[in-house]
């Protein structure tokens, strides 16, 4: 090499700007949110009578000082306490939990509170860029950044039920992480942060903000969450213009059917593996979270109908789903 040669950086000239550019949504995520993100520290009694504590995450969603959490954060919680961004400790309240979608809601007294904002995680897409903040072993207001890695997955909850479709992400998670936020670019919050799937390294689970927006409003009104099960694993599909066509049906998506559960309602109705639920009870079904919110509505004994796209062809199911 000459000597008047020059080493230069291997380095493309926009790529600074790429970099400064991610840097700015990640903050720009943090600071819209932040100030929402909570530590939640709970006392709960042990089976050996002795009190022990544990710690969470959580974020306020509206000005009353609502706060969404996990289930398994608060579960079995004799005292809880919250840490705001501000540092202010106030105490708080359950309001009510749903194991089945390892969803909280609790609430506390405080002025000069900032809720964050609700997106739709209906028009999330893999490859997105996604934040989560929340307080992995007490560091509070921690920001990790990732993708959307896959959407559409299914987890089972400690109470035995599967969630559905919800949001599994490489955004890095560690305990404490549960309950906060994930957030898009926008600094919307279109999912609550529940699992790391371990030993795998990068594979984190979120359950969608839709989902949680009508799981908070029966935990509000009612304190409980009672719904209609069928005894399903579903997942979102698009529908194909020439099906929708064909049928003459209004759907832009449909839930596929990826399990079914044995002696299930959905069993004894002859539901199967790779059919296409495109209709319940007269509503039209896009996404998974449209049966959720369905499923909420259903009383006891009742008859519900349902349409299914199997092989091509349009078939009518009845369904007597089970109140749980």
């Amino acid at each position: 090499m000459h000597p008047a040669q020059e080493l230069t950086p291997n380095t493309h000239p926009d790529e600074g700007e790429a970099l400064d550019a991610y840097s700015r949504t990640v903050m720009g995520a943090l600071q819209t949110v932040g100030p929402s993100v909570v530590f939640i520290q709970v006392k709960s009694k042990a089976r050996n009578g002795q009190e022990r504590g544990g710690s969470g995450s959580g974020f306020l969603f509206t000005p009353d000082g609502y706060i969404f959490t996990n289930s398994h954060v608060v579960h079995g919680a004799t005292e809880l306490s919250v840490t705001l961004s501000d540092g202010r400790q106030v105490p708080a309240r359950l309001i009510g939990e749903d194991e089945h979608s390892d969803l909280a809601v609790i609430q506390i007294w405080a002025p000069n509170i900032a809720p964050a904002v609700l997106g739709d995680s209906a028009q999330l897409s893999p490859g997105q860029l996604v934040v989560a903040i929340g307080n992995p072993f007490g560091f509070q207001n921690t920001v990790t950044a990732g993708i959307v890695s896959a959407l559409g997955r299914s987890l089972r909850a400690e109470s035995g039920r599967l969630i559905d479709n919800v949001i599994q992400t490489d955004a890095a998670l560690n305990p404490g992480n549960s309950g906060g936020p994930l957030v898009n670019s926008r600094g919307q919050v279109i999912g609550v942060n529940t699992a790391v799937i371990l030993p795998a390294q990068g594979i984190c689970l979120a359950v969608p903000i839709n989902t949680a927006k009508f799981v908070a409003v029966a935990l509000i009104r009612d304190g409980f969450v009672r719904r209609g099960w069928i005894g399903v694993a579903a997942q979102n599909i698009d529908l194909s213009t020439r099906l929708r066509r064909f049928h003459q049906i209004e759907n832009s998506g449909a839930i596929l059917i990826i399990g079914v559960e044995k002696n299930s309602p959905a069993a004894k109705a002859g539901l199967r593996e790779g059919d296409a639920l495109v209709e319940f009870n007269g509503s039209a079904l896009n996404s998974v979270d449209d049966l959720h919110r369905l499923l909420l509505s259903v009383r006891d004994e009742q008859e519900c109908s349902a349409k299914i796209v199997r092989h091509s062809e349009l078939v009518d199911l009845q369904l007597h789903p089970e109140l749980k």
